[in-house]
């Protein structure tokens, strides 16, 4: 099993190169320029689910990277790359991932250091930004926590005893993919009745149109396009259905943490992505539900909060920190 030991919590303060950050993402792909002080002081953006080649993806990226330098003209010193089933120590992105249209193996550490010649390191996406989490948010001081990741999947990173947890072969972290019901929605992963089902944008926005569907009353809401965000606002506006909604979210999300706290006995869980802008209609069931399905003897041990990082920030900072992992 790898696990990965921070000592340093300001590593990046003591780099004299810039170095580059690359957070991708099912739907973008963020490339973050950061300085010695930890600072994201340029980005690029990328349409994740525009490419379907993995060759084109990674060229396209390393473009990016050669602008970002270019433009502020600066020295890189190295790269680190967060992304869904990340295989931290091939430096491949395995074959088949749920939420890239991108289906075959993706050896981007190799071919970004054949592009850009400096050392490159990649990590699950969640991971890289629970790092960011642990060297800049208010995960800072702390060794046991979970980082949870909602967006266009959910996604998580563990830290245990102040270690990074990958597992037997880096895929350690999966919680999205946790089966909250065999016989329930099919997830992209294959399966069904996964928790990102039920808890990503995606599945939130799945819940709402089912509930519009039973429902006489959805004030000339046009449910075909609408999104996370737009039910965020509507929830935020006091709409029964969009509370409705972030309320069976809740008791589905607490579900899979309450499981995932009988496994890694964290003292937080900290909460990012879009869907978690909508605060309180979020919040305030998710820790009734969670206190509900909390075995007993993890009572008042552990709690739940929001991340105060912004999100593209704590992913970047954290794959930007990832050759730490390799020294």
């Amino acid at each position: 099993m790898y696990v990965c030991i921070f000592k340093d919590l300001n590593m990046l303060e003591q780099m004299d190169k810039y170095v580059i950050g690359v957070d991708i993402g099912g739907t973008n792909t963020v490339i973050g320029l950061v300085n010695k002080e930890g600072k994201v002081v340029s980005r690029d953006t990328l349409a994740t689910q525009t490419y379907t080649d993995g060759a084109i993806f990674v060229m396209d990226i390393a473009k990016s990277i050669i602008k970002l330098k270019s433009f502020h003209d600066v020295e890189i010193g190295s790269v680190g790359v967060g992304a869904p089933n990340a295989n931290f120590v091939s430096g491949c992105i395995e074959s088949n991932t749920a939420n890239l249209r991108i289906k075959e193996e993706i050896p981007i550490c190799k071919i970004l250091e054949k592009e850009l010649n400096v050392p490159t390191v990649l990590s699950n996406d969640a991971d890289a930004a629970a790092i960011g989490e642990h060297i800049y948010g208010s995960a800072k001081n702390c060794s046991n926590f979970i980082l949870v990741t909602l967006g266009t999947g959910v996604g998580s990173g563990f830290f245990a005893d102040g270690h990074l947890i990958h597992g037997h072969n880096c895929m350690a972290g999966e919680l999205g993919h946790l089966t909250l019901y065999p016989e329930g929605r099919e997830c992209s992963c294959g399966r069904c009745g996964c928790l990102e089902t039920y808890t990503s944008a995606r599945g939130i926005c799945q819940t709402f149109k089912e509930l519009a569907k039973k429902s006489n009353n959805i004030d000339n809401i046009n449910t075909e396009n609408i999104t996370s965000k737009d039910i965020g606002e509507l929830a935020n506006e006091g709409n029964p259905l969009a509370l409705k909604t972030f309320e069976i979210t809740a008791k589905y999300l607490a579900i899979g943490l309450a499981n995932a706290v009988t496994f890694s006995n964290p003292e937080k869980i900290i909460l990012m992505g879009g869907p978690t802008k909508v605060g309180a209609p979020l919040l305030i069931p998710l820790k009734r539900y969670f206190k509900d399905n909390l075995l007993f003897i993890y009572e008042n041990s552990v709690t739940i909060e929001f991340s105060q990082l912004d999100d593209n920030d704590a992913a970047i900072l954290g794959a930007a920190a990832l050759i730490n992992l390799k020294n």
